[in-house]
């Protein structure tokens, strides 16, 4: 079975230097029937103003990546670790006992668009930790790349918790097909363009939530970049 998320009916927040579309209940947008699907929780698409940015705040038991389409995010936090991510790249953080962070846009006149994502974790406690690595557009051309796992297989980076992650970019007759476990979920989020996911066609901002498949298609792509998301059920 596949739902669909539509762009337009996410969530909507706009605080003048961020511009946020929530998929799943987040802050002040609360859905019921949008808790979150499977362990993920949240996929938030962000875009910061120059010279703003996220203050020094905390998280707790909670695996969250980011995953940046334009502009660069500047990360700083309690654990040492002062970096730029810039697109291409995918930053994983385990929140474990606690970590402080800020994010931030240095860029003069050029707004930062990323993707924040949480998954809950399968192991709480842990002390926390940072991992980032560049993922190379060749790499995700006509392709599902894996990005993110609970093994850091196929020099993903680690998650603590029983989810994979693809990226993939598709144009033209780019087609690619990923066999999934009907005992699992799987979530297909379209970040930008067009594409078809299992022939039901997708705009940007869109996303597909499946159960019970055993086969997922992507195909017919127009300038499009999409995450999949292996999920526990």
């Amino acid at each position: 079975m596949m739902t669909l998320r539509k762009s337009a009916e996410r969530g909507y927040a706009d605080h003048g230097w961020l511009k946020s579309f929530h998929s799943f209940s987040f802050a002040g947008y609360y859905d019921p029937k949008h808790m979150g699907f499977g362990n993920l929780r949240v996929i938030n698409e962000d875009r910061i103003a120059a010279g703003r940015g996220f203050g020094t705040h905390g998280h707790k038991d909670m695996e969250i990546i980011s995953y940046v389409l334009s502009g660069e995010l500047a990360h700083k936090d309690n654990m040492g670790n002062v970096k730029g991510i810039p697109p291409g790249d995918v930053q994983r953080m385990s929140a474990g006992t606690g970590v402080q962070h800020s994010e931030f846009n240095h860029a003069d006149g050029q707004t930062t668009h990323f993707l924040q994502i949480w998954i809950e974790p399968n192991v709480t406690g842990i002390p926390p930790s940072y991992e980032q690595k560049t993922f190379a557009e060749a790499e995700k051309r006509g392709a599902l790349r894996l990005v993110a796992s609970p093994d850091g297989a196929q020099g993903a980076v680690t998650v603590h918790a029983d989810a994979r992650v693809y990226a993939g970019l598709f144009d033209g007759a780019e087609k690619v097909t990923l066999t999934l476990d009907p005992n699992r979920k799987s979530y297909v989020h379209l970040i930008r363009g067009q594409l078809e996911v299992n022939g039901t066609v997708l705009q940007a901002g869109d996303a597909a939530a499946l159960t019970s498949e055993s086969l997922l298609t992507l195909a017919h792509g127009q300038s499009a970049e999409v995450l999949v998301f292996d999920l526990a059920a």
